[in-house]
């Protein structure tokens, strides 16, 4: 399991400048790179292959977003995930996203797997 330190907002039903929303996607990517890279080192784990599932966790000390709300929450860690991976993510034969949430301090959690 991986863990990105960000805080996440609530998809779709935020009211943010446009900018402001830029801003935030890029630093939440940038965060999810960073994850990658340190989790990745040699001595650590491998890469996933496509095919493959990833399951992202939005960790939050609230009583958490609903099921619409939730991929919006996660969009930026997504895209990171799928450059990363070298597939784009409206593949979703080679790529399958699940989400899922739990209470915690602020962050998200990222695993995978292979698809059942």
């Amino acid at each position: 399991m991986i863990f990105v330190p960000i805080r996440t907002v609530p998809g779709m039903n935020a009211r943010e400048h446009w900018r402001a929303r830029s801003r935030r996607v890029k630093a939440e990517r940038e965060a999810t790179a960073w994850a990658l890279l340190i989790a990745m080192r040699p001595d650590k784990a491998t890469k996933p292959q496509p095919p493959c599932v990833v399951l992202l966790t939005r960790v939050a000390p609230s009583n958490g977003l609903d099921d619409d709300n939730l991929p919006g929450a996660l969009k930026g860690v997504r895209d990171q995930i799928a450059e990363w991976l070298g597939v784009d993510d409206r593949h979703r034969h080679l790529v399958r996203y699940e989400y899922a949430q739990r209470r915690g301090p602020w962050g998200v959690e990222i695993e995978w797997g292979k698809p059942a």
